[in-house]
């Protein structure tokens, strides 16, 4: 019954229900969608038997040597593999310890080829996490006892249904994963990718094959080498700070006896920092992924701000069902007097509120499907079509849509109920010639909602406005590159056996095609990607320059072709760029940028000195400056750099090239391909995309941000006005008879214009008051997510309240025109 007569009175009262409607579809898409990305990133576990009982290894503290660190973790969370197998060994707190890092991967199916990624993953990987084969087997124990000794394969279940037709006959084929063939075993359950948010692998390798999958690579036996991530399964009964005393029993006397007296070069200071580093244990459910700190911040944000605009929704709502609650006053006056109990009256008003969420809620969903289209839009291309973050509408996301919907309906509907069905039944039913009993309460309870719906549309202007200035900021800063009419990408022909001196030549081949191309007025080579966040470092010995045992000596490096400054349009300060003459048998050369002579003293009288990158010998001669550019993000000042020609490197693996046109983009994407196809058709090609394609997605966060608050500002204020709007219109029509004989008395117009603007000044003064405070701590809590700009800035400020201004002035003047437009005798007459 209580819900027949709600439906009823939705549909008695289209209007009002279709704002209600309309207004939680807004607020409950908006908060849906942003759950459906914290949930993925911040909240759902991996999908494995019992993921609470895994824990993450990490050890902050000085490591000397090579660090290779990704899309796991930082470079705290690498361990060597000589320090893998000694915990491996000596553990007793874990069920199993298991390693992985990811690696490059061309793959060979069948005489079709295809560029990837795979991750070498130690045989305990899978029996720690638990997993059962969608066919075949998984690796187990065995299957990495020996150095590059198991030519093995385990395929990912999207690998093995989208690219191999979900065969079952692949078992025991032959698949070449990086020139290597390997055996098919067996394929991954369905849903499983990896333990790395974000990483996309097609196949599993057993970590042994490391020195095979990455050519050229030799570190099994290198203590100072660190590389792969570790998590364990804690045994039942086991805690976090039981397993990590054991643990740290076990590490402290290996770091202090065996490793520390391999270190060089290191100060007593620094030394006695890495004898007492300890090793960190965190709860493991989640896997391990730098996504899952970097987008902390941002997600908590974007939630925060959905949930205010969810917040200001609901007050007009409640606003709403307040005016609806006020003409129905006489309606439950005469039930109540005629022994309808209060209860039963809350009930049906309740189901009424809850009816209008739960429509609203549904609507939402179609909202929040659409925000996920735009925050899709927003995320880098391989982000946006990967298998790790889902864009669609999934279960989770209903039901907390579903929850957010009757917690909505209960809460905004709870005082309208209450001020509808208060007890004082008489001076209810006697007030049909004046201001039913309770309207001032009402009136009160409807101007602090509005009030508050102005001071948080305030807030989130503002936010909006520091993240949109922020990304201007982004967008103006000047990258020392010319990167109009560029495309660029990929090639990984040491993927597919290429030895060095091959590669070389295949990279001068493929430079050479490229020029001819028509169109193509130059083109360049370089190993690390520009603005792609790739990050190649290495301490460097300079001639004059003194280095004690701490003294920073670290430097980005890039090993470049010929012609790269000019085809980027980096001017060149002094000296010469690479030729062709820069060959392996020529003398060594090396070119540096600004911040590099800068940070070691060198100076323009950089060019003819010499120095060594890793090494003490100082064999390599300076023979050109460059001015500064930036190096892997928009955002960061360019590193001191040092570029090697690669046509010296003693080891060629991935480059990335860069092709100048006359002609659009378009036509040099189509022709890439092409090129390429004609020297290996079995050689794929990698992120083939347009230079500021890359810069877009480099600071794709900041687009994101921006963009979404910017919108959900816009949202709060619109909802707000109509808030506003609905108050000061129904306080006219309350007041109707009040104005009339104001105006009988001699008011005129502007004084009656006035006096509702009035309220609406007194409002937004209060409310942008309070907003501004909220603002600022806002603002603070951002800062790490803005560029070139503070959590407080006074130009932002000021252009919120003005524009703020504007809208409650514009919401407000038809109500205040509409008063000043009563006619007295008709007023007298009122009810």
């Amino acid at each position: 019954m209580n819900l027949k007569l709600a439906f009823r009175r939705i549909v008695k009262t289209p209007l009002v229900s279709g704002v209600a409607i309309l207004s939680l579809a807004l607020g409950i898409g908006a908060n849906a969608a942003i759950f459906s990305l914290f949930d993925q990133i911040l909240l759902r576990a991996l999908p494995v038997q019992r993921p609470a009982e895994l824990v993450n290894l990490s050890s902050p503290g000085p490591r000397p040597g090579s660090n290779s660190c990704g899309q796991a973790g930082n470079c705290d969370s690498v361990f060597s593999y000589p320090m893998f197998k000694d915990l491996e060994r000596l553990q007793t707190v874990f069920t199993g310890l298991a390693a992985h890092v990811g690696f490059g991967a061309n793959l060979a199916y069948e005489g079709q080829t295809m560029s990837g990624g795979g991750m070498l993953v130690s045989g305990s990987y899978f029996p720690v996490l638990g997993l059962q084969p969608a066919l075949g087997r998984l690796f187990d124990y065995d299957d990495d006892r020996t150095v590059a000794g198991h030519f093995l394969v385990v395929l990912t279940h999207a690998y093995w249904t989208t690219r191999l037709g979900a065969s079952p006959d692949v078992l025991n084929r032959t698949l070449v994963v990086n020139g290597h063939s390997m055996t098919i075993v067996g394929v991954a359950p369905r849903g499983f990718n990896s333990t790395t948010l974000g990483a996309e692998p097609e196949v599993f390798v057993p970590i042994t094959m490391r020195g095979l999958m990455v050519p050229g690579w030799r570190g099994f036996d290198n203590r100072r080498s660190y590389w792969a991530y570790l998590f364990g399964r804690l045994k039942p009964g086991v805690s976090i700070e039981q397993a990590r005393a054991a643990l740290n029993g076990i590490y402290r006397p290996i770091l202090n006896d065996v490793e520390a007296p391999l270190q060089t070069g290191m100060s007593d200071q620094t030394m006695t920092r890495f004898k007492a580093k300890e090793l960190l244990l965190e709860p493991g459910a989640r896997g391990q992924s730098s996504i899952h700190r970097e987008a902390r911040t941002p997600l908590i944000l974007l939630f925060s701000i959905t949930g205010i605009v969810l917040i200001i929704a609901c007050a007009n709502i409640a606003n709403l069902l307040l005016a609806r609650g006020a003409g129905r006053a006489s309606e439950m006056a005469v039930r109540l007097s005629l022994g309808a109990g209060r209860r039963q009256l809350l009930a049906q008003l309740l189901t009424e509120s809850c009816v209008l969420a739960v429509l609203g809620g549904i609507a939402g969903l179609v909202v929040a499907r659409v925000t996920l289209s735009l925050i899709a839009s927003l995320l880098p291309a391989d982000a946006a079509s990967g298998g790790s973050l889902q864009f669609e509408l999934q279960l989770p996301v209903v039901f907390f849509a579903a929850a957010l919907s009757l917690a909505t309906g209960f809460l905004f509907g709870l005082f309208p109920a209450l001020h509808s069905t208060r007890p004082d039944l008489v001076s209810t039913i006697k007030a049909q010639a004046g201001q039913p009993s309770g309207a001032k309460a009402a009136a009160r309870f409807r101007t602090t909602l509005v009030t508050a719906q102005i001071a948080l549309s305030m807030a989130l202007l503002i936010a909006a406005g520091l993240f949109i200035k922020s990304l201007v900021n982004v967008s103006r800063v000047d990258l020392g590159v010319d990167i109009d009419r560029v495309v660029t990408f990929g090639v990984s022909p040491h993927l597919n056996g290429y030895d060095t001196p091959r590669s070389r030549a295949f990279f001068g081949r493929l430079q050479d095609d490229l020029t001819a191309v028509p169109g193509v007025t130059a083109v360049a080579v370089s190993m690390v990607p520009l603005l792609a966040g790739s990050n190649w470092g290495s301490s460097v010995s300079v001639q004059g320059f003194e280095a004690g045992p701490d003294t920073d000596t670290g430097a980005s490096f890039n090993h470049i072709g010929p012609g790269y400054f000019r085809t980027l349009g980096i001017p060149l300060l002094a000296g010469r760029e690479f030729t062709e003459s820069d060959g392996p048998e020529a003398p060594k050369v090396v070119m540096v940028n600004e911040a590099f002579t800068k940070k070691f003293n060198l100076g323009r009288d950089a060019v003819g000195k010499r120095m060594s990158a890793g090494g003490r010998e100082l064999d390599l001669e300076i023979i050109g400056i460059v001015q500064n550019a930036k190096y892997s993000e928009v955002r960061q000042v360019p590193p001191p750099t040092f570029y090697l020609p690669y046509r010296q490197s003693e080891r060629l693996g991935t480059m990335y090239y860069y092709v100048r046109s006359s002609l659009a983009p378009d036509a040099i994407l189509r022709a890439a391909p092409t090129v390429l196809a004609r020297l290996d058709r079995n050689l794929p090609l990698e992120d083939l995309k347009t230079v500021p394609q890359q810069v877009r997605e480099n600071v794709f966060m900041d687009r994101m941000v921006s963009t979404l608050s910017a919108a959900f500002a816009f949202l709060a204020t619109l909802l707000a006005a109509v808030g506003l709007y609905g108050v000061l219109a129904y306080t006219v029509h309350q007041r109707t008879r009040e104005i009339g004989l104001r105006m009988a008395l001699g008011a005129d117009a502007a004084r009656m214009r006035r006096m509702i603007l009035k309220q609406v000044g007194w409002m937004t003064l209060v409310g942008g008051a309070v907003g501004l405070v909220g603002a600022y701590y806002l603002g603070r809590g951002a800062e790490s997510l803005l560029f070139e700009i503070q959590g407080f800035d006074a130009s932002v400020m000021a252009a919120a309240v003005l524009l703020l201004a504007a809208v409650a002035f514009g919401a407000g003047y038809i109500p205040a025109h509409r008063a000043s437009r009563v006619q007295p005798m008709q007023a007298l007459r009122y009810e």
